[in-house]
């Protein structure tokens, strides 16, 4: 798969309404990113591994849609092409998407930042589904590592305090368990992605609403999708 790639069907015609993606490029790891559907995004060696990577995660992509109930194909793994490169930094190469691209300038109308909103809420619904059913403890990674359930759901508010407070939310970092700390926090989240309509951070040294959301969301479902690989026997 090469970027920029748009696969044809049986009848030799190039599938209509590509899927936009950008590309961030660090020299050993790349990730791929779809533009419109936060959350999706995966990482290879090269070029070439990280869109295949995102095109094998469609199936699982499409629960969150679903869930969001935002229509999506998993045939959109076939339509993949390439808008923007960024240059990677080392949040890039330590296994996170780290570099806001050019394209997260633009303007949000009203329907945009809903659907935007509802996929990364549709995100955490994901995550909650897989916490209920995962054991505590989770299978070890390939090297040994990794966090367990309950580690890896404080991890994850952790980062989103973190992430909230670069679109001008902040909240002190709920305690695992603290549900409703833990709701005051994403509800304010949500609210700022809802009414977000420029391109530009809300405040100084932020991040654009569309790149918060993307990442927000691709860090929940990460994990989502570790502890559903790690939960397996």
């Amino acid at each position: 798969m090469r970027a920029g790639w748009c696969r044809q069907g049986d009848d030799g015609r190039v599938s209509p309404k590509p899927v936009a993606v950008y590309l961030e490029v660090a020299p050993r790891r790349v990730f791929a990113c779809s533009v419109d559907w936060p959350g999706w995004c995966r990482s290879g060696k090269n070029e070439d591994e990280a869109l295949q990577a995102l095109a094998d995660y469609a199936q699982r992509y499409a629960l969150v849609a679903e869930k969001a109930r935002v229509r999506f194909s998993v045939a959109a793994a076939d339509r993949l092409h390439t808008v923007e490169r960024v240059t990677g930094n080392a949040t890039t190469a330590f296994g996170a998407p780290g570099v806001v691209p050019a394209l997260d300038a633009e303007p949000l109308t009203a329907v945009a930042a809903r659907r935007m909103t509802q996929l990364v809420v549709a995100a955490w619904a994901v995550l909650d589904d897989v916490a209920a059913s995962a054991p505590q403890s989770l299978r070890k990674g390939p090297r040994g590592g990794g966090r367990d359930r309950d580690p890896m759901l404080q991890h994850v508010v952790s980062a989103e305090v973190a992430y909230a407070r670069t679109i001008d939310v902040r909240h002190k970092e709920p305690v695992l368990g603290d549900t409703a700390a833990v709701t005051a926090l994403r509800r304010d989240i949500v609210a700022a992605l809802r009414a977000a309509r420029s391109g530009q951070p809300a405040r100084d040294k932020g991040w654009p609403p569309r790149y918060a959301a993307r990442r927000i969301a691709w860090h929940v479902l990460d994990h989502a999708w570790e502890m559903t690989d790690r939960s397996e026997r």
